[in-house]
């Protein structure tokens, strides 16, 4: 049964509709989610109930009477409408606040706030930043205003020509790629029609990524394996920089590892999926040379969170600059060797000098790796066979760091 301004007049704080005295707030139902909540104190809410992705939830929609009937029943219908074009009109809502209430509802920057909290959750935290740094810098105080439908192509040119006019060709591009993603979810919840970052193929400056820099010549890895060892350095440095060639995870899942996540008698390390770029959790066997160096350094920061914390607060993680500070004192350039290089070291010399098979150096290095089926493999996917492979490179960097016969890498005949 619908709600009537009457209704509303007569209902009294801490009375329910059945005249009975309650302490806690009691609702009044319209139709299409909208309820009227009576608190006690006599505030008169209307909320909105509604379901999105199987979850339910509510909103608030003023109060009454400063929110007529009519008005709510107004709001109610908007929301309805964001839904059936799949839009959470909570999300919706949170966008517009953090646009600013001069903003129109559907304006680029509430349409882009939108996008990325339905998608940032499955981001790794610093993708996700990098992502929303980009468009408050170089979109939103351009754009965030604009209707989004009303965006063109050569308005979007002109704020990319801004970001190539500083140098920055790299930004620019994904700039001009995270924008035709804000465009195609726009059109896909009923906001634009037209996705005008893809006109705009081929109008930037071509820019190609720019590989990190690695060491993948077994030489010159067994030289890089005798400088480490020789480094005058921290324990923990020092054991970072030793433990990178041998687990090749991500230069951010290093540094950030917790001995919670450690089980030295198992011989493995459980990464959770919060960490993980593909937000996924990630297992990575130990060989007996990587347990020795956990087990030498855990004397030092075992009390603590981290495997190894900051030199300045060891409640934070190990600065994300060390290992990269470390290899410049030991003369590596940037051109030559870098943090994340050490996962192309393991890649290349896995496949091309150890012959091992091609999926389990991607399952290791923690790539999209999928069944016969197009299922994604899980943590445990071949395990015994990972954990020979884990040995089996450990072993050959010692042989290389010992000076052992070296088997130059030969590219295969294309």
């Amino acid at each position: 049964m619908s709600l009537t301004d009457v209704a509303i007049r007569k209902a009294k704080p801490g009375i329910n509709p059945k005249g009975e005295a309650t302490p806690k707030p009691y609702k009044l139902g319209d139709a299409g989610g909208l309820y009227l909540e009576v608190s006690p104190k006599g505030g008169k809410w209307w909320r909105l109930k509604y379901r999105y992705e199987g979850k339910e939830k509510r909103i608030s929609l003023g109060t009454y009477p400063d929110t007529s009937l009519a008005l709510a029943r107004e709001k109610r219908d908007a929301a309805r409408k964001l839904l059936a074009a799949g839009v959470d009109p909570g999300e919706h809502r949170k966008a517009e606040k953090v646009a600013g209430e001069d903003r129109a509802a559907n304006s680029f920057e509430v349409v882009a706030r939108e996008w990325f909290a339905k998608h940032s959750p499955q981001w790794a935290p610093g993708h996700a930043n990098k992502i929303i740094r980009r468009l408050e810098r170089d979109l939103f105080p351009w754009l965030g205003s604009r209707p989004i439908a009303k965006i063109t192509a050569p308005e979007l040119l002109t704020a990319l020509h801004r970001i190539e006019n500083r140098q920055a060709l790299e930004t620019a591009h994904r700039v001009l790629q995270n924008s035709g993603q804000v465009f195609r979810y726009a059109i896909a919840t009923g906001r634009a029609e037209r996705n005008p970052a893809a006109d705009l193929r081929g109008a930037l400056a071509p820019w190609k990524p720019v590989h990190l820099a690695s060491i993948t010549e077994p030489e010159k890895v067994g030289e890089l394996l005798r400088t480490i060892e020789g480094f005058r350095a921290g324990l923990i440095v020092k054991s970072a920089l030793k433990l990178a060639p041998l687990v090749f995870v991500r230069p951010g899942e290093l540094r950030h590892a917790e001995w919670a996540e450690v089980d030295l008698d198992k011989a493995q390390w459980n990464i959770p999926a919060a960490r993980m770029k593909m937000r996924e959790p990630h297992l990575v066997p130990l060989s007996t040379q990587a347990v020795s160096i956990l087990r030498d350094l855990h004397a030092l920061t075992g009390r603590g969170r981290y495997v190894f914390p900051g030199a300045h607060n060891p409640r934070h993680p190990m600065s994300s600059n060390a290992i990269l500070f470390a290899l410049r004192r030991m003369g590596y350039s940037k051109d030559q060797m870098s943090g994340h290089g050490f996962r192309a070291m393991a890649r290349t010399i896995m496949d091309e000098v150890l012959h091992i098979r091609p999926d389990y150096i991607e399952h290791q290095l923690a790539h999209a790796v999928r069944d016969p089926n197009g299922r994604a493999y899980n943590r445990t996917a071949h395990l015994p066979e990972r954990r020979a492979m884990m040995q089996q490179w450990a072993d050959y960097l010692d042989m290389l760091k010992q000076g052992g016969n070296v088997v130059p890498i030969r590219k295969r005949a294309v």
